[in-house]
């Protein structure tokens, strides 16, 4: 466990976020090896069909992904408070709303995966094989669910250590597994998409037992399901489902966005998925510094610590800008190269089109940088309105693109989507940060 409210602030936050770049780092290794597996022993149409369907498997686990951050950011708040005990109620909520959220997306998934891979535009020839490969990440959302729940309670109490170690061995097992199913035994796409829920369930289960084991702080027994505070529940209810549907309306608006592309043909969705991929990578210190400004945020807000704070966001910011300069730098130098690497493909159309999506959005990614930090700072200090009218803006964005400028423009228009956008979403966080009273003076 880490106290965050206590210390030197830039040894703080590099110490909690140089562990998550790392798991992060790890859980995009296993996604550009997937691809990478995927192009090189079932061809670049299985490729394209697992690139089809990538925004709404972005869109499902994100959403589980930003819900179990929100529980975890008034978890870091009591803990930052030292109220043990509702530390271990914030957990058994957020394990009940768990199971009820992830049932009713696996139903809805389950039941209505036809008409979403229609809407999605997905080609006919690839339609069987997107619908293997989702349904399997569809079922396996529980796993998820709880996996995504186990990791965001102990960075919440400051441990970054042990979600690196268990991502670790969840990624070394994805990839063996990737290459069992799909290389070995021949299991098609959907092999691909078992290897990754049962690589996430081993994981899960080695979670459990070390939390048993190392963390008195959270071992629940049946009292901690008594009586949950409704205030709490509301709480964590108005956290979680801020940052899911904040991840949400930025992955509908993807997910629109995909339904354009998949219009374009085979090649350009291959390249559009390795464009993607690399922005991941690109986008891997956004998300890490987001990350650890939550958990930073909700301890010194549940504290009282306001200027630690605002020196806090300061040094983030600083933090990403500096690498959305080489994330630049590697799109002019290298651009091509990563390209071949994601997809194993020599096609001159697959990679110019990729890599000139990647060399015109690095240019702006300073922006995207401040989104990520300050919309982050809001929700651990308890503004969950403002992170969702910015990421409402985002989705608005794609979609009226996806109408208007790709078929006009083609894939260009994709291309010049997401820096439109960004310059529009960026306004009201700005605003809005500057506004907010809490950041204003000390409790």
């Amino acid at each position: 466990m880490k106290d965050l409210t206590k210390g030197k602030i830039s040894t703080l936050i590099l110490g909690f976020a140089i562990p998550v770049f790392l798991g992060n780092l790890l859980q995009l290794t296993y996604s550009l090896a997937d691809t990478r597996i995927v192009g090189s022993f079932l061809g670049e149409r299985s490729l394209a069909a697992v690139g089809a369907t990538t925004t709404i498997s972005n869109l499902i686990v994100g959403f589980l992904l930003g819900l179990a951050n929100g529980f975890a950011i008034i978890t870091a708040q009591k803990f930052g408070a030292g109220d043990k005990k509702r530390v271990r109620r914030s957990f058994a909520i957020a394990l009940v709303l768990g199971v009820i959220v992830s049932a009713i997306l696996i139903l809805i998934g389950t039941v209505f995966i036809n008409p979403i891979l229609g809407f999605l535009n997905v080609p006919g020839k690839l339609f069987i094989e997107a619908k293997q490969y989702i349904l399997i990440i569809i079922i396996g959302l529980w796993v998820t669910m709880f996996y995504d729940i186990l990791m965001a309670v102990m960075r919440a109490i400051g441990d970054t250590l042990t979600p690196l170690l268990i991502l670790a061995i969840s990624v070394g097992l994805n990839i063996v597994l990737d290459l069992l199913f799909v290389a070995v035994w021949k299991t098609g796409t959907w092999g691909a998409a078992a290897a990754t829920v049962l690589a996430q369930f081993i994981a899960l289960v080695i979670c459990c037992f070390y939390m048993i084991h190392k963390y008195e702080l959270l071992r629940l027994n049946k009292n901690d399901f008594k009586d949950l505070e409704s205030k709490m529940i509301k709480e964590m209810l108005a956290t979680g489902m801020s940052m899911g549907f904040m991840s949400s309306l930025v992955n509908i608006g993807s997910l629109t966005l995909q339904t354009a592309i998949n219009k374009l043909g085979q090649e350009i969705i291959v390249a559009h998925t390795a464009a993607r991929k690399i922005t991941e990578i690109y986008m891997i210190m956004f998300s890490v510094f987001g990350q650890t400004m939550a958990t930073f945020c909700g301890q010194n807000m549940g504290a009282g610590k306001v200027d630690r704070i605002k020196e806090g966001m300061k040094l983030a910011i600083i933090y990403t800008c500096v690498w959305s300069t080489f994330a630049m730098i590697a799109s002019y130098t290298i651009g091509p190269q990563l390209v071949h690497m994601v997809t194993g493909s020599h096609k001159d159309v697959v990679i110019v089109n990729a890599t000139n999506y990647l060399k015109f959005n690095t240019i702006f990614y300073y922006v995207p940088a401040v989104i990520s930090i300050v919309r982050n700072v809001m929700q651990g200090i308890g503004d969950q309105i403002t992170p969702l009218v910015s990421s409402g803006l985002e989705m608005v964005g794609k979609v009226v693109i996806a109408f208007t400028l790709v078929p006009l423009m083609g894939y260009a228009g994709v291309i010049v989507a997401e820096p439109i956008v960004w310059f529009i979403m960026v306004i009201p966080l700005i605003v809005q940060i500057i506004r907010t009273p809490k950041l204003k003076a000390n409790k």
